[in-house]
């Protein structure tokens, strides 16, 4: 953040405000983790705040502190419509695009709030009075705390924030493995554990807390997972039979993705998910090295995200989005083999 944006942003928190708190739709641990880890920071300076998540998010995270007072928008639209109504200001975290929330997007793009937006993907928007944006980051939750820096307010982050800003570090680098964790974030979150995040209790809530479902369904997608040796890619598909057959829950694919970056010579790993509600395939991209899968869903699956990480979606079959997506590799393979 410049001086401008901290002044402006000290402007608009000194008098009282209703404000409201948006994640992505899907929101993961990390936008979860930041709009939480605000929510109690600004409840702390006295201000009137709600964290309006656009749909459910994965069990896994539901054990975070100030859970039990997010809205839900899909269970309470009129609820949230009204809230939203009487924002002045609204925070908008780990997203940078109305599009993003889903059955949010028209009620943001209405609203007369002031915006702040804080968010660590590419290619932002230009709709917020301040703008934090910052693609260096390793996750939205390590800007949230320097954000609380940059208003000199770093005492007022108590254990629960710490906790909050903990775990959205943590899952959105890959437990620290990702190349976007610096040595600032080592630091920062040192210092989080310092100020009361238990990190050992924090791992086991996020990654040992499995159902016999879960695993089966991982077994089902190992097995489908196919290797292009000649693209170094490798994917995995789960059809929407596969996902009832084992009783999928929200969350439970979490991390599947990565499977195939742990094979030898792999720097292209995708996992394509069927969703017949929504009518959609949904895609997650990851990738080692200097292949940007940003790029790759931005301009091919109307996705985007990171250079090692993204999303993407598509509207036509399970087997023709997997036949789009081989299709594209050949223009691709150079760069997959360098």
């Amino acid at each position: 953040m410049n001086l401008e944006d901290i002044s402006t942003t000290k402007s608009l928190l000194s008098t009282p405000q209703n404000i409201v708190v948006v994640p992505h739709k899907n929101p993961d641990g990390d936008a979860i983790g930041s709009c939480l880890a605000l929510y109690i920071f600004l409840k702390e300076m006295g201000q009137n705040c709600t964290v309006i998540s656009p749909n459910d998010y994965p069990k896994f995270l539901k054990w975070m502190p100030g859970n039990d007072t997010i809205l839900n928008y899909e269970k309470s639209p009129a609820k949230c419509k009204t809230i939203l109504n009487e924002a002045s200001l609204i925070f908008t975290l780990d997203f940078n695009d109305f599009s993003r929330t889903g059955a949010l997007e028209s009620q943001l793009q209405q609203s007369n709030a002031d915006f702040i937006m804080i968010d660590h993907h590419q290619q932002p928007s230009d709709y917020a009075k301040v703008t934090y944006s910052d693609v260096s980051m390793s996750s939205t939750c390590e800007m949230v705390y320097n954000f609380i820096m940059y208003l000199g307010e770093g005492d007022k982050i108590n254990t629960a924030i710490a906790t909050n800003l903990y775990t959205g570090i943590m899952t959105d680098t890959g437990s620290f493995k990702y190349r976007s964790t610096s040595s600032k974030t080592h630091q920062i979150v040192a210092d989080l554990i310092d100020k009361g995040a238990e990190n050992m209790e924090i791992h086991r809530q996020v990654f040992d807390t499995n159902s016999p479902s879960r695993l089966h369904l991982l077994g089902v997608a190992l097995k489908n997972m196919v290797i292009l040796k000649e693209y170094r890619t490798a994917y995995i598909t789960l059809s929407q039979e596969e996902l009832d057959a084992n009783n999928f829950k929200k969350g439970d694919t979490e991390g599947f993705v990565n499977y195939g970056l742990t094979l030898e010579g792999i720097v292209l790993a995708v996992i394509f998910i069927e969703n017949k509600e929504e009518g959609i395939i949904k895609m997650s991209f990851r990738s080692v090295g200097d292949f940007s899968v940003n790029e790759f869903a931005r301009t091919h699956f109307n996705g985007g995200g990171h250079t090692n990480a993204a999303g993407g979606r598509s509207n036509i079959s399970l087997e023709a989005t997997v036949d789009a997506f081989k299709a594209v590799l050949a223009d691709y393979k150079n760069q997959l083999k360098s």
